[in-house]
């Protein structure tokens, strides 16, 4: 039987967008429970292998509507060690001001960070290296994460991890769900899809098991 990915949705700080390309990369090796920031029934995480927040876009401290008792279960059952990817949003909430799930490792905004390749958080496609290859992923006011120790798996281009595995929790600071039509969306970005990078992510997932 695949694993369950337990996968949070907050239109549109977590998108049903977002949420959606993550389905669709993780499909093949994965089922999926959706849950929200309201209270979740007794039981509900029971039979659940792994936790996803995906991204979207908003304030990151629109964490504060998850409902408190979700919010507790999360946190104990990813510091218990279940697996917990975070993409974007869901990577900033694993920091320090949120489920604090990571120790001394943090995320900040990748655009505040000394010698970042941008200062403005509108989409783009950043140059960044997955395990040694060179590309360009979704961007959208993404986070870098550093402090403490982890395994750096992408970076941005001036050197701060932008996806790390730190045990079991998975942290990406861009967007390797993205589909073609998000590209599309923006006139500046029609012409910088580079296929789709849904394998990427799905590696990334199953590693985390």
């Amino acid at each position: 039987m695949k694993p369950t990915i337990a996968i949070y949705v907050q239109h549109p700080y977590a998108s049903s967008q977002c949420a959606n390309g993550v389905m669709r990369a993780l499909d093949s090796d994965f089922r999926f429970k959706i849950f929200t920031k309201h209270e979740q029934i007794d039981g509900f995480f029971d039979n659940v292998d792994m936790l996803c927040f995906p991204g979207g876009m908003g304030d990151a401290a629109k964490f504060d509507s998850i409902h408190p008792s979700t919010v507790s279960v999360v946190k104990k059952r990813a510091e218990m060690g279940m697996p917990y990817l975070g993409i974007c949003m869901g990577a900033y909430w694993a920091g320090s001001h949120y489920f604090d799930i990571i120790d001394d490792t943090d995320a900040e905004q990748y655009i505040t960070r000394p010698n970042a390749d941008t200062r403005r958080p509108h989409a783009k496609a950043m140059k960044v290296n997955w395990s040694g290859e060179d590309m360009k992923m979704f961007f959208y006011d993404g986070c870098a994460l550093f402090g403490g120790e982890y395994e750096t798996v992408a970076t941005y281009s001036n050197g701060d991890a932008m996806a790390i595995r730190k045990g079991k929790t998975g942290l990406i600071g861009c967007h390797p769900e993205a589909e073609k039509d998000w590209y599309e969306l923006y006139s500046w970005m029609k012409k910088e899809w580079q296929g789709d990078q849904h394998k990427l992510l799905l590696d990334f997932a199953k590693s985390l098991l």
